[in-house]
């Protein structure tokens, strides 16, 4: 399902980190160069690369590229060249800094990836920033957000298929009851949706829409105006469908008045290599416009050539 193109034979390390010097050097950087390599490099592969050019230069690849690059582009290539948990821990840690209610990246990393990759990420931001995640967002983050955001975060679910349809029916109930009366964030609320598996969760989704005649979604929409309903909205479509949520993300992103860069590059680097095949099928068949055409409607540059190049267009 990745948008990801790799040549057929792909050249040692050590050979990409010698031309990414080259792309550095003289009088301008060949930013070309450096879209045709790290564009078309796997996360694996591209982390031999960062490893190499600190061998053979004795300067980490990062810094390289931060002196080199500028705006959009830059951040978009500095994300992608960090393994995926170590992005996400610079995206959690961003978004913790400056958390508001509406912010949506600590939710999209909690709950579209899978136990270990959320494990991986929490080490990552342990190693990186010399403090937990979940201590950053508890000071960061104030009441019922906060009793939320915390145990999403520090969940480690069950990732198999079984289910206990049973607990799925119950627990549907208690959602429904709770939801009937505007509790939105009760503690039961909160338990379900940060500590069932993601098959029991959408077992308990189904039996709530048998059950009772609406999707969880809809009847979450009691008012749109409030983000913490947003929130619970948020969880459980990253749960059910991260293609949906991501291709609405960037839909939005890319529609409203005065295009949210950070948003586009947040998915775009992230899925690319997980989801993007469907989420581009997705926003073609929502918006009648492939998903590269419209971000060459609203980017540009060497920034929109790196976007074209992650998700198979270049």
């Amino acid at each position: 399902m990745s948008t990801l193109t790799i040549p057929e034979s792909v050249p040692a390390a050590f050979e990409d980190a010698e031309q990414l010097r080259k792309a550095f050097s003289g009088w301008g950087t060949n930013e070309g160069l450096i879209i045709s390599i790290l564009g078309h490099r796997t996360a694996a592969q591209r982390r031999q690369i960062r490893q190499a050019y600190s061998d053979v230069f004795g300067e980490d690849l990062l810094k390289a590229l931060d002196k080199e690059l500028t705006h959009d582009f830059e951040k978009a290539v500095l994300l992608w060249v960090l393994d995926p948990a170590e992005r996400d821990a610079v995206l959690a840690y961003d978004s913790a800094r400056r958390w508001g209610p509406g912010d949506p990246v600590l939710i999209e990393i909690a709950s579209a990836r899978s136990s270990e990759e959320l494990f991986a990420v929490r080490r990552a931001y342990h190693a990186r920033y010399k403090r937990s995640i979940e201590e950053d967002v508890a000071f960061h983050a104030k009441g019922d957000f906060r009793r939320l955001l915390v145990p999403l975060l520090t969940a480690h679910r069950y990732e198999g298929s079984e289910v206990n349809l049973r607990l799925a029916n119950s627990e549907a109930k208690v959602l429904h009851e709770k939801i009937g009366d505007k509790a939105f964030a009760d503690d039961e609320i909160i338990r379900i949706l940060t500590t069932r598996s993601k098959a029991q969760l959408l077992a308990t989704f189904n039996a709530y829409h048998n059950d009772f005649g609406n999707p969880i979604n809809k009847d979450l929409k009691s008012d749109p105006k409030d983000e913490f309903l947003s929130a619970l909205r948020a969880i459980t479509k990253c749960i059910t469908c991260p293609e949906k949520y991501f291709e609405k993300t960037i839909r939005l992103a890319l529609n409203k008045m005065g295009t949210d860069e950070g948003a586009v590059t947040r998915v775009i680097t992230t899925r690319a290599e997980v989801d993007m095949k469907p989420i581009k099928e997705l926003y073609y068949k929502r918006n009648s416009v492939p998903l590269p055409r419209a971000i060459k409607k609203d980017t540009g540059g060497h920034y929109e050539d790196f976007l074209l190049t992650l998700v198979g267009e270049d």
